[in-house]
């Protein structure tokens, strides 16, 4: 009797201090409440699951830590990893160079026409890398305000120039998870003025602005929504200059970087399959603190899955690739077309891979 009462007692101390730490923790976040749209299937129509990317090939070096952005160049691909450095790496991964360390985390990678390499670096901001292997600070900050969580940059043709996304002025890199169940609208769309040297806001309010793509002839410019499941679409030039609408909504994923082909498709990394959960604690924002709280000593719930999609120049979906199975390269994080391959990079993973491009697209 005396055992079973001991028992009981630990079990209530136990509720109590789960209770209070779910209900009592101080955390940053504040979620604001919203009504996401239901979530499209996976069992069935344009985004119903596959195997496709189950036969990717390993690309480059092994065993580096979050290739994240990728660059080809000739034979061989850039790409920024996790401790810093952005490396050169051939394609049979037996030679490797690094071009520099950031001392941050680079994310995006663009090659400006004059040759500079330009980074967007999760916590040093904009970059520019020459040459010499010289790294200078671009910019730090727009309209005041410091970039927070600088994630993906693409240049225009003249290289006049970069546009860039600030995810969160809020939450520094690392704490996208928290960003998200916020759910505050903290991200920006920035450009960046290679002549003067000026950072102007294009767009503000964005759920965790992410993959930054041109369009064809610099028209305008697409954004990722990652904690919206949308791409916003930013008109740069004819009638519509200067505003902006949506190209695709309602993904069944969270949008990650993005790229584009140069002729007539958008690539899009989706990080993971939206979660049932986190949808439906999206009106109740004190669920969703407690669920912040959780996550602190529990797992993210983020199903493990490879992810991407193909989108042509209307926001229509032509190639919805994935796989499920059992060691997946996942959480794809970058896509981009070269040639005759698709090349897929993982803020996670441990080396980069690549896929035929006709067998992404039978």
């Amino acid at each position: 009797m005396r055992t079973m009462i001991r028992f009981r007692h630990a079990a209530l101390l136990l509720i109590v201090i789960i209770s209070t730490f779910l209900l009592l923790m101080p955390t940053k976040v504040r979620p604001v409440a919203w009504t996401p749209p239901p979530a499209p299937s996976l069992t069935a129509g344009v985004y119903a699951e596959n195997q496709r990317l189950k036969d990717v090939e390993r690309v480059g070096a092994a065993n580096i830590d979050g290739p994240e952005a990728l660059l080809l160049e000739g034979d061989a691909l850039i790409t920024g990893l996790h401790d810093g450095r952005v490396i050169r790496t051939s394609l049979d991964g037996k030679v490797t160079q690094v071009l520099a360390d950031t001392g941050g985390r680079p994310l995006g990678l663009a090659r400006h026409p004059n040759g500079l390499l330009v980074i967007a670096d999760a916590t040093k901001g904009l970059l520019s890398l020459d040459a010499q292997g010289r790294l200078v600070a671009l910019t730090t900050t727009a309209n005041g305000v410091p970039l927070g969580f600088t994630d993906d940059v693409a240049i225009d043709k003249p290289g006049h120039f970069a546009y860039f996304s600030d995810a969160t002025n809020r939450f520094g890199y690392g704490k996208d998870g928290e960003a998200i169940i916020e759910h505050g609208g903290d991200g920006r769309l920035l450009r960046y003025d290679f002549q003067t040297g000026k950072t102007s806001v294009l767009l503000d309010r964005l759920e965790f602005a992410n993959g930054v793509a041109l369009g064809p002839d610099d028209a305008f410019v697409l954004v990722n929504e990652t904690g919206a499941y949308r791409i916003s679409r930013y008109w740069l030039t004819g009638p519509k200059a200067g505003t902006h609408d949506l190209f695709i909504d309602n993904l069944p994923g969270l949008p990650d970087n993005l790229s584009f082909n140069g002729r007539e498709r958008f690539w899009v990394a989706l990080y993971a399959p939206r979660n049932a959960l986190l949808d439906a604690t999206a009106e109740h924002p004190f669920i969703r603190k407690m669920i912040t709280r959780a996550m602190t000593v529990l797992p993210k719930p983020v199903e493990k899955r490879a992810f991407a999609l193909g989108l042509d120049m209307d926001g229509k979906v032509i190639a919805n690739l994935q796989d499920s199975s059992s060691g997946n390269y996942s959480p794809i994080t970058t896509v981009r077309e070269y040639g005759d391959w698709l090349y897929f990079g993982s803020l996670k993973a441990r080396n980069m891979v690549r896929l035929p491009l006709s067998t992404a697209l039978q």
